[in-house]
């Protein structure tokens, strides 16, 4: 039984996992849309969702909180340069939006191993 285990294991090594997820979202952030399989796709959104809120509400803090929020970010993605456009460019947008910043479009099934694919984007006003 997996009680209290959160997350999703992605058929993936620890390390793999995370290199995974680092990746996705750092490509997420750099395109504002991305196409994966449903299950990294789920896997992915909430985390930069997070990303997006700590950024976000870090513009109305102090300087010893917005030093804060960076390095809880560049801690994540391990990339200063992406780092600097959530900061910059991204959460800015979604100044005045209470949460739900991404949008996950169905596209069907691979056709390779008929794996359901899906746009994961941006949500944009």
């Amino acid at each position: 039984m997996r009680h209290s285990v959160a997350g999703y294991r992605l058929g993936r090594t620890k390390g793999a996992r995370i290199a995974l997820r680092r990746n996705l979202i750092k490509q997420f952030f750099t395109h504002e849309r991305i196409r994966t399989t449903e299950a990294k796709a789920a896997a992915i959104r909430g985390e930069a969702e997070k990303l997006i809120t700590i950024a976000r509400n870090s513009a109305n803090g102090t300087d010893v909180d917005k030093v804060n929020a960076r390095r809880q970010v560049s801690s994540k993605l391990g990339d200063d340069r992406m780092t600097k456009r959530i900061f910059d460019e991204i959460a800015p947008r979604f100044a005045n939006r209470n949460g739900g910043y991404t949008r996950v479009l169905k596209l069907g099934p691979r056709m390779g191993d008929s794996a359901e694919m899906v746009m994961l984007e941006l949500v944009e006003e």
